[in-house]
């Protein structure tokens, strides 16, 4: 099967991006060497808090160091107002170190962070006031695999030990513990803060290859193997569904149309065959359906790439932020894709303004979530938090819009509306075809909300889920959207009602509802945020991931039934 050249410009593009993303902002690409560090070498460790980012930690590689001072403050009233409120807000420090945190629900079991709280909310013995405590002692592990032969290193891990963080105060001249003091350094005005730290280093027989197998390998009571099975099942059950219709219910309509002796008993039949004058005819708002299906396809060139490259090992997760770039860059080098897509559309629906189609593809869904992601990091940057985007980091989100997105966005446009238009199996009636009066189930408001629940259903535990069942899950989800599409898609078509271009993208599109619905749910029952700001970056962010899983079910839907009704009737016989 020959492919289109577009998409072997944009597969061509992708390997070439994410090449070189990797180069520039640092991707695993296999041959990267690691590095290699003799004894008493320098190692520094970053870390940050709010929006400065520091390096006060420095240690001597395999020279294991106890007590030492990083720096004194004295707090005041001001600094103490906002010790207390970052504590009481949940604020964490973010490090390049691994915290292990033991799970409780089972024995020899972690799972990791790479952060740890500013403080902790608590009570003295035999006290009803809670006070504001802060961590001022941090107790480091650094593991490495040692070459015997050049006696060099390479860091494996690199962890904080919660458990050892019992000092909490030191002589700032001997420089050594207090054993006196067991109790936790409280915020408190007029008081001094000596933060202190200790580094211990552990051989490891950890390979440097195999550093991150620790963090990413998952037990198998990590794994919902019910809601797999589940999935497979549901795949089973529609998959049996749309292979009774092809292979029995829908072969033997074709088979009778076929064998119709003459026009008056065609005229006596029901079904889908007696709409094949308008099933093709081009539905309402047809353009916005056109830049609708192009930023799906987008998206789905986007997660596909990003995927197939993923399980290559081009992305690797010792890059903090990598995933998110290569998804930024492949997204805008997609725009191809979505203006080649949404004009080919176009052209068959006779549209003649292709550039106004390119000029809402490239701009409709990036405009829609820019405004928001705006708004959002605009409130945290009033919270003066260090997860807010920097401005030169907006500006060139801003450049790769406009700069190469929107251009290959037309470019697309111009090469999808070129190509001959695509030809209907049958003629399209000049008067359209009344549509008889529908039942109760087959109510487009109905029908459209009963289709996303199936995909909906079949959501991951995404902080949980490991590549190959990421990659299992989208495969689900794809076959899942597309039958449950092709079923409704059929039960309309045999109800004399042609409208099924909207409905086809509608139907698999709304799991984003029940996707959103759910995240409101979790919101109110299992999270406690309290803050507005929180809650307003909660719900913004939610709506973007909603926004994007309607245009990307939605698609799919769409091309599902597009294909399904293009095979059924060019399989009957039209007079």
């Amino acid at each position: 099967m020959a492919i289109s050249p577009v998409v072997a410009t944009a597969l061509a593009i992708a390997l070439v991006v994410l090449c070189l993303a990797g180069l520039a902002a640092g991707f695993y690409l296999p041959g990267v060497a690691p590095n290699n560090f003799d004894k008493k070498n320098p190692l520094q460790v970053k870390s940050t808090v709010l929006k400065i980012s520091v390096k006060f930690f420095m240690f001597e590689m395999r020279e294991p160091q106890m007590r030492q001072i990083v720096c004194k403050i004295s707090v005041g009233e001001k600094e103490a107002k906002i010790l207390k409120e970052k504590i009481e807000d949940e604020y964490r420090v973010n490090m390049q170190a691994i915290v292990p945190i033991k799970r409780m629900d089972q024995e020899g079991a972690y799972f990791y962070q790479h952060v740890f709280h500013v403080g902790a909310k608590g009570q003295y013995a035999r006290s009803k006031d809670e006070k504001s405590f802060i961590h001022n002692h941090l107790s480091f592990t650094v593991k490495y695999h040692r070459d015997a032969q050049r006696d060099v290193s390479r860091i494996v891990a690199f962890e904080w030990n919660d458990k050892k963080t019992r000092l909490t105060t030191c002589d700032p001249h001997a420089k050594h513990i207090i054993t006196s003091s067991d109790s936790p350094q409280e915020v408190e005005v007029g008081k001094d803060i000596i933060f202190t730290y200790d580094v211990d280093f552990k051989e490891s027989d950890i390979k440097w290859a195999s550093r991150w197998d620790t963090y990413l390998l998952m037990t198998d009571d990590q794994i919902h193997w019910f809601s797999i099975v589940n999935s497979l099942m549901i795949i089973l059950f529609l998959s049996g569904m749309v292979a009774m219709i092809m292979l029995r219910t829908l072969y033997r309509d074709i088979s009778k149309y076929n064998q119709l002796g003459n026009q008056e008993e065609a005229q006596e039949e029901t079904g889908w065959k007696l709409v094949h004058g308008d099933v093709f005819r081009p539905p309402s708002n047809s353009d916005w359906l056109c830049v609708y299906v192009g930023t799906g396809v987008q998206f789905f060139g986007m997660l596909l790439v990003t995927m197939v490259f993923a399980v290559l090992g081009f992305l690797s997760p010792s890059n903090r932020g990598g995933l998110m770039t290569a998804i930024l860059l492949l997204w805008v080098f997609m725009g191809l894709l979505a203006g080649y897509s949404s004009s080919s559309l176009y052209k068959l629906f006779k549209g003649a303004e292709w550039k106004n189609i390119a000029l809402r593809t490239a701009f409709t869904f990036p405009g829609s979530v820019f405004a928001i992601f705006f708004f959002l990091n605009s409130l945290i940057w009033g919270q003066k938090s260090s997860g807010a985007v920097p401005f030169t980091t907006m500006f060139a989100l801003v450049l790769l819009w406009f700069g190469i997105s929107v251009p290959l966005v037309f470019v697309g446009s111009f090469l999808g509306f070129k190509k001959p238009a695509i030809e209907d199996p049958v003629k399209t009636n000049k008067i359209p075809r009344q549509i008889p009066e529908q039942a109760w189930y087959m109510n487009p408001i109905f029908s459209i909300l009963i289709g996303g629940i199936l995909p909906f259903a079949l959501y991951p535990d995404l902080h949980l889920a490991a590549p190959v069942l990421l990659h299992l899950w989208i495969l689900i989800l794809v076959i899942t959207c597309a039958e449950i599409s092709i079923v409704l898609c059929y039960f309309q078509l045999c109800s004399e009602d042609y409208l099924w271009w909207w409905r086809s993208y509608l139907t698999s599109g709304s799991s984003a509802i029940y996707l959103f619905l759910y995240a409101t749910f979790y919101f109110f029952t299992k999270l406690e945020i309290t803050k507005f700001v929180s809650a307003v970056l909660y719900f913004g962010y939610m709506l973007i991931a909603s926004y994007a899983f309607f245009a990307l079910t939605g698609t799919i839907g769409f091309y599902a039934c597009f294909l399904f009704t293009r095979l059924m009737y060019s399989s009957v016989k039209i007079e």
